[in-house]
This record gives C-alpha cells, structure tokens and sequence, in this order.
C-alpha cells in the first residue's frame, strides 16, 4: 500500500508548477487563468491554533481568509482582553448605546405606567350641578328645530291632545336629565406628573392629554347663572392648538386650587410640592374705572356709525320696498352690531384690572359673567397701540395683543399714554415705544392719495414698529426675536414710483406690514430684519413660567 501511494504522489512538482507552500504545486494553467496572480509565489501563512478546545470558543482569524464560497466572519461583538486592572470583556459602545436606549425605554415606560396608576387612583369628577349644564343639549334641538319652522311647529302642537303635549314634555325633561347624568357620570380628569388628562364622551370616548410642561394658561370664567351657584369653569389655552380644553364647572374653591397646582407644575415645581406653592401673588397696575370706560365707548366713532345706520338704513328700506323680511332682516343686525360695541364691550370690560405676579399678567374684568385671564410671558408676539381720533385730546389709548397659542386679544382697554407704556414695558422687557416714526417718501402719494401720511416706520434694537391710519392711529410693537419670517412685496404701480412694502410674520399668525417705503431702503430693511431676528433669538430670555421662584 505504501508503494502503491508512493507512486501515485510525485515526489517533486511537476515540470512547469508554481509552489504554494507546503500544501503541493499549482499547475501551470491555474497560473495563466489568473486564480493566483502576482502573489502566487508568496506564502500564506497557517491558521493559527484555536485558542479553546470547545468549538464555540473558536474565533477565526483576522489574517486569515476565508473558505471559498463563503463570507468572512464579522468582528466579534465582545473586545479582547483590557488593560490591567480593567474589566475582562468590557462591554461594547454599540451594544452601551442599545442599553442606554433599552434602559431610557423601560424608565418611559415606568414613567407612563406610573402616571396611569396616579390618574386611575386620583380621578374626580366634576362638580354635581354639571348635569344641569348638560341636559340643555335635548332642549337646544328642539328650540331649533321650532325655530326653523315656526309655523309648522305650531300647527303640529296645535293638533295634539293635552295629555299627548304633558306626556311628550315629560319625556323630553326625563331624556334631558338622562343625558345630563350620564355625560357628567362619564366625564373624568386627573392631574399626573406630567400632564392633565381629561376622559369625556358617553358614546364616544375622548381622552385629552394636556402636557403641563406645554401649558400656557389657566383662565377662570364665571357666567352669570354659575356665580350663583359658586362654581367656575376652567380653561387651559396650550402650545400648538387653537382651541382650548375646559373644565366645566368645579366649585370656586377647587378650580382655585387645581389652577393654582397646574401654575405650579407648569412652572417646573415638583408634584409633592406643588400643593404647597398656591396662588401667586399679585401687583396691581392698572384699574379702568367704569365712568372712564362708559366715556371711552362713547368717543368711538365706529359706535355711532353702526348705531345711525340701524337707526337709518331700515326705514329707507322699507320706505323703498315695503318688505317686513328685508326690514327684519337688515334692522336686527345693525342694531345687535351696535349693541355689541357699545353696551357689549362694556359689561365684557367693566372693573378691568391688570395685575403682575410670577405666571404672568393677570387680567379680571366682566360685570354680569366674570373673567380671570392670564397672559403668559414670552408669548407676547405682538403689542398694538390704537388712539382713536376723539381720545387724543384725552391722551388715552388702547392696548392690544397677540399671543401665539391664547386668545387674549386686549391687555388694557383704555388708560392714559404714560399708564399704557409703563405696562407695555412689563410685558416686553426692555423695550421702549419709540416716539418719532419716518414717513415715506412723497412720491408714494401716487399710490395712496392723502392717507400715505398716516404711514410710519421705526426700527430700533427690540423692536420692529410700524404705523397706519389717519383718523384712528395704530402703532404696532414686533420684538426682534418673535419675526418669523420678513418678506418684500411691489406691485406694478410701486415699482413705478419705486416704492415697496416689507411685511413681518409673527409666530401668532399675525402680519405687521410698514407700507410704501423707498425701493432701496425696503431691500436693506429685508436683509437688516433676518439679521436682527437671529440675535434676538439668541438672546431671547426663556419663556418658562416663574423661572426664577422655581430656582
């Protein structure tokens, strides 16, 4: 057998065979096909031995390479040996990162189920007069339906029998308290660690979950009907939504507390002691009295041109078409317009106050329903000065906002221009009202006749301010770091006279437009603006409630 393998094994390589080592000769071809190429006569070095007996300890080598028709083997997941008096087998940066992510995880997920097991152990409902609120809603529709057709409600009454009508009138306050009930037993909130949660719907279920870290106010409104009976309903405005959730009604005391416990976690006070915290308190700075209020409605000349046209337009319509439902028709809303601006907007801003505390302006006002409003600060985007034609020889103005995210619309109804600025520079820190505004150029009567005069421009290191008007002035306040956007704007007979309008977005949805200014000037304000928001944004404090009680 020896011989036999002795000559079939050559003992030299073949005429003509490249060497390979210690594992035989390589024929000819295989060289000129280009398997070996130029490093056919170098030597690959042996696989090294394993450095564990058992088979799954095994490592390939790094110089190796590996078996044809195979993939390499990937690096091993756990580092070799460290240094001296380190761990064995530290653990991997990649595998660290999934920890930390596994880990941040089960802590959101600790977070979560603790907030539930809070807001299913601190549920409340809300006050028991509740029911009552909500059983109008049967009510309603029927009123509407009567409404809509009067005189077919009426016959279809008309034809029914006495104890058909006691009967239907029972079943439809027996279906109203029903539902009352049933919305009120079905409605819950809870306050957790994080957020305010709110579960309503009696067939279908809505859970609102309200970040107490993106709340920016907690107002307190009392109709009429409500102040008799000591309760109150809550409305919290949040960041990023139009519409606010409300709480309707707790009793004056309770909504007290839970708004002062939401103040106090929104600010960033922990919830064990954000029972301790309380109301706020609060400076006031202004107060309207009524008899100035009352004087102000009557010097707006928009009150009187509504009132002379309820009081003009209907009886020439009439006198012309001799049509009750025309004269209905136009008589009924000039007449509630006028209303509304007059005896409206003056039970809305009796006994206005305006007050400072660390969450922000307070505002009080309402003679019939009761309002208590906050204006958080930092969301001021924009601050509107109106002087109407008759209050000048007064000096008085009127104070308007824009606040991303709230619906307050007006800080200071009316009071003198000194009180107006004092408030203005609470609202805004360390912006001042600039007194003298440029005009545009002359030539810009071309395209507004007369009232061009009435526009103005100043631009100084807060503030973007703008003018309008002739006869009822606005001044509007845009603080650098509030711009959202600047843009140019020149129709076709502007750029004949080569004048331009820069236009301001705010992040209120609001535009401040400083019209007809001169076509250079306007291109310098555009690239000025941008470079101007930048730093303001830079610079800009936080907008975190009672940032510093909190610290």
């Amino acid at each position: 057998m020896a011989l036999r393998g002795a000559r079939r094994r050559p003992a030299h390589p073949a005429r003509g065979a490249v060497a390979r080592g210690d594992r035989g000769a390589v024929r000819p071809y295989a060289a000129r096909r280009g398997r070996i190429g130029a490093a056919a006569t170098e030597v690959r070095p042996r696989r090294p031995p394993t450095a564990h007996r058992r088979r799954r300890d095994r490592r390939d080598s790094a110089g190796t390479r590996p078996p044809r028709g195979r993939t390499p083997p990937r690096p091993a997941h756990r580092a070799g040996r460290g240094p001296i008096g380190g761990p064995v087998n530290p653990e991997h940066p990649e595998r660290a990162e999934d920890s930390a992510v596994r880990d941040a995880d089960v802590r959101d997920a600790g977070t979560r189920e603790a907030d539930a097991q809070d807001a299913g152990a601190g549920e409340r409902r809300l006050h028991p007069v509740t029911p009552l609120r909500r059983a109008w809603a049967p009510v309603a529709v029927g009123t509407g339906w009567a409404v809509h057709d009067p005189d077919g409600a009426y016959r279809r009454v008309a034809d029914l029998a006495t104890e058909t009508l006691l009967l239907g009138g029972a079943t439809l306050v027996l279906a109203a308290s029903l539902y009352g009930f049933l919305s009120w037993w079905f409605t819950h909130f809870a306050v957790t660690g994080t957020e305010l949660r709110i579960r309503t719907g009696l067939l279908f279920r809505r859970t609102a979950h309200i970040r107490l870290d993106r709340l920016q106010a907690v107002d307190v409104n009392q109709p009429l009907l409500a102040r008799f009976v000591g309760v109150a309903k809550l409305k919290m405005d949040v960041i990023g939504t139009d519409s606010k959730d409300e709480l309707a009604y707790l009793s004056e005391r309770d909504a007290a507390v839970l708004r002062a416990e939401l103040l106090a976690r929104a600010a960033g006070f922990a919830p064990e002691t954000a029972h301790e915290v309380g109301e706020a308190p609060v400076a006031n700075l202004v107060h309207v009295p009524p008899r100035q209020l009352a004087v102000s409605l009557l010097l707006t000349g928009t009150t009187w041109a509504l009132l002379l046209a309820a009081l003009a337009v209907p009886p020439l319509l009439w006198l012309a078409t001799h049509s009750t439902g025309l004269l209905i028709g136009t008589g009924i809303p000039l007449i509630g317009a006028a209303g509304a601006r007059s005896v409206g907007r003056f039970m809305k801003e009796y006994d206005w106050r305006v007050g400072e505390s660390p969450d922000g302006l307070r505002l009080d006002h309402g003679l019939l329903d009761k309002e208590h409003e906050t204006v958080p600060p930092g969301r001021v985007q924009a601050v509107r000065i109106v002087e109407p034609l008759l209050w000048r020889r007064r000096g008085w103005v009127r104070v308007e906002l824009d606040v991303a995210g709230s619906s307050n619309s007006v800080l200071v109804p009316v009071a003198p221009r000194a009180v107006a600025d004092a408030v203005i520079a609470r609202i805004l820190p360390g912006v001042t009202v600039p007194e003298e505004l440029s005009r545009p150029p002359a030539r810009s009567a071309w395209c507004v006749p007369l009232w061009w005069r009435g526009q103005g421009l100043a631009v100084t290191d807060t503030v973007f301010a703008t003018r309008h008007g002739l006869l009822s002035r606005t001044l509007a306040l845009v603080p650098h770091a509030k711009v959202q956007s600047v843009r140019l704007t020149q129709g076709p007979w502007e750029r004949r006279n080569g004048v331009a309008d820069i236009h301001v977005e705010t992040g209120a949805n609001t535009s401040v437009t400083a019209r007809l200014r001169d076509t250079a000037e306007a291109r310098q304000l555009l690239q000025a603006q941008a470079d101007r928001s930048r730093t303001g944004r830079r610079t800009a404090l936080p907008d975190r409630w009672m940032a510093k009680s909190a610290e």
